[in-house]
């Protein structure tokens, strides 16, 4: 779990990378820009939740050890 999570974060960087240079910064929410800005807020939505989830493991694996 611990490395399908570390290549989905790895996954959504790239596609981050990605879709920031399809950004026109001159007109950021128009045409395609705007599909790349959502999709660049998308990712980082999702490497936040990626980094809750390991984060909740964690504490799950530390609790069973105490117990």
């Amino acid at each position: 779990m611990k490395t399908f999570t570390y290549i989905l974060t790895v996954i959504a960087i790239l596609l981050i990378g990605y879709n920031v240079t399809q950004i026109n910064f001159y007109a950021p929410f128009e045409g395609q820009s705007m599909v790349a800005l959502i999709t660049v807020f998308a990712g980082l939505c999702a490497i936040i939740l990626l980094a809750i989830l390991r984060v909740s493991k964690k504490i799950e694996q530390t609790i069973k050890k105490k117990s």
